[in-house]
């Protein structure tokens, strides 16, 4: 028994002895360097005690552990194996030792090493192949929800299956102008392209207020270009499958992305094609990337009745009882004769021309049997946001459907229709883009070739311009307009109140519809901007003056007129030479 048990006790009395030294030795070299070490140490001492006792103990062990020496502590050899210098029962671990329990510590390290990179690389299959179940999933869907709508959903596995989709897709793509092009009539039939960085986009679409370069304000044309963005790097940080050995070079980011172009055609889809910067500085890595479009599916069929819905037109007006003259005549032909389903509130401020305005409200009275009008009368500074409330509320027969016009406005029969069809209350308000018009006396030449009114309404590039920057006609009902809280009264004078209004509507839950009105005019008239205006009121209102003249070709006709005059002179003296 004491054999037995000396193995034990000189390994309980040398073993925390041999410990102490070895700390001291590492606490000399560096513990914080030797920490993660000394744990591994441990335990594999312990490992090696345990099994030492159960060697010792067995009845079995006397001959076998007679005469051998006990394995060595940093070492991975089993009883009976050859014995090394430094071990427990031995000197102090030397240099040896030390190495060894480096040596199994990089190899340790290298093993998880390669295990991390192996569960990266299979991380990222799945989350692409998931990627991939996802859009055919969303594809299936898409086409299960449209055959639905066609009433043969017992169909869908046989004709919508997955290879049917990847087929459609395939020939959007070959329809689609991206691999060649087309043979195009004339240039008008280009459809331009639009370049973008990261944080700007440069486009060619008309329009006054549009710039040329501008940041994307609606968040789902930020999201659209950011994921076509990623999607890009995802392609090219992907794992390497087709022997392209520059894909695996150099792992791309934003900052690597120079510039993209895109072109959406209405019925194939967008193509996007991005340059990113490659590896060496003349390198580039271009990617071409193609959303299709679906075939068409009906969401909604309604019959919408217009028999019973009434407009109240809402007028503020402060003098100008000509132009209220000539606004009556064109609101006796249409809203009288054609339509008769219109109310006019008439708000006017101030006493001067009053009596005159209501003498045309009562001529049209008398002469077509007309009552559907009220004139209110207020005797405060003109505010048009002021007089459009004060109109609004004013109405007592339940909810109405109504149009905020001004006196030098000019409609058509369609365009009453447009205005009931495109708002519905809770739901629905219109905002129509009218055309307006430049001066006569610009585009016929004269004052004395200007034809009648009802003769200058073309939309043309040389006789007017869609007024986008203009908010303040608009068709919303009765009920929208309470609720949103009409308009700041405080706003004096010309302008701002609109916008206002406008961004109620946005920031509410009620859509807004935004589109031009080929039945709605703004008719010329000379602008005046009152000296009382603040700044950056008045500023608005000598934009709004400059835009209304005459086109840019007209006004650079009217610029260079005396170099045109001065040409024609030398043209007809040198006509007038040539003749004997």
């Amino acid at each position: 028994m004491v054999h037995r048990g000396a193995p034990t006790l000189l390994n309980c009395v040398i073993l925390p002895t041999l410990l102490l030294r070895l700390s001291a030795v590492m606490v000399r070299r560096g513990l914080l360097a030797w920490l993660s070490r000394v744990g591994v140490l441990l335990v594999v001492v312990c490992c090696c005690l345990s099994l030492l006792y159960v060697i010792t103990c067995s009845p079995h062990a006397d001959e076998l552990m007679a005469g051998q020496p006990l394995p060595r502590a940093g070492g991975m050899a089993m009883p009976g194996g050859p014995s090394r210098p430094g071990g427990v029962g031995g000197a102090p671990i030397g240099p040896a030792g030390r190495e060894g329990f480096q040596a199994l510590l990089q190899e340790r390290e290298e093993q998880h090493r390669q295990h991390i990179a192996s569960l990266k690389k299979q991380i990222a299959q799945l989350k692409e192949a998931l990627q991939e179940r996802s859009e055919q999933l969303k594809g299936l869907q898409d086409s299960v929800e449209k055959t639905a709508g066609k009433g043969t959903v017992g169909d869908v596995a046989d004709d919508h299956s997955h290879s049917d989709l990847q087929e459609f897709l395939r020939s959007q793509l070959s329809r689609a102008e991206v691999h060649s092009g087309v043979r195009l009539p004339s240039e008008y039939a280009v459809v331009p392209f639009e370049s973008f960085t990261l944080q700007r986009i440069y486009q060619l679409e008309m329009g006054l207020t549009r710039h040329p370069e501008e940041k994307p304000v609606r968040k789902d044309r930020r999201d659209e270009l950011g994921e076509v963005v990623e999607s890009a790097l995802h392609a090219l940080n992907a794992p390497n499958q087709g022997g392209d050995k520059a894909k695996a070079s150099k792992v791309y980011t934003p900052s690597d992305f120079i510039e993209g172009i895109a072109r959406t055609e209405k019925d194939k889809g967008t193509l996007y094609e991005l340059t990113f910067r490659g590896e060496q500085k003349q390198e580039f890595r271009r990617l071409l990337l193609f959303r299709p479009f679906g075939p068409l599916m009906k969401v909604k069929s309604e019959l919408v009745e217009t028999a019973n819905m009434a407009i109240n037109i809402v007028l503020p007006l402060s003098q100008r009882a000509d132009k209220f003259r000539q606004f009556m005549h064109n609101f006796r032909e249409v809203c009288v004769k054609q339509d008769g389903r219109v109310h006019l509130t008439v708000v006017y401020f101030g006493k001067d021309q009053m009596n005159e305005v209501k003498g045309t409200l009562e001529n049209t009275s008398r002469e077509l049997n007309f009552h559907n009008f009220t004139l209110i009368q207020l005797n405060e500074e003109f505010s048009r946001g002021r007089g459009l409330d004060v109109g609004a509320r004013a109405w007592k027969g339940g909810n109405v459907l109504l149009f905020f016009c001004d006196v030098d406005i000019f409609f058509t029969a369609d365009f009453l229709n447009t205005c009931r069809l495109n708002a519905q209350p809770g739901k629905k308000v219109f905002y129509p883009v009218l055309f307006s018009q430049y001066n006569p006396a610009v585009i016929y030449g004269s004052r004395d070739h200007i034809p009648p009114v009802e003769q200058q309404l073309i939309i043309k590039k040389d006789t007017g311009f869609w007024r986008d920057f203009g908010f303040g006609m608009t068709c919303q009902y009765r009920s929208d307009f309470i609720n949103i809280g009409g308009f700041d009264v405080d706003i004096k004078g010309w302008g701002g109140e609109d916008v206002h209004l406008y961004r109620k509507y946005l920031h509410s839950n009620l859509l807004v519809v935004r589109a031009p009105s080929r039945g709605l005019f703004h008719l010329w008239h000379e602008k005046h901007c009152a000296d009382e205006l603040p700044p950056d009121q008045y500023k608005m209102c000598m934009q709004s003056k400059a835009m209304n003249e005459a086109s840019h070709g007209q006004l650079g006709m009217l610029l260079f007129r005396h170099e045109i005059e001065a040409h024609l002179r030398k043209q007809k003296q040198r006509s007038g030479a040539k003749k004997p």
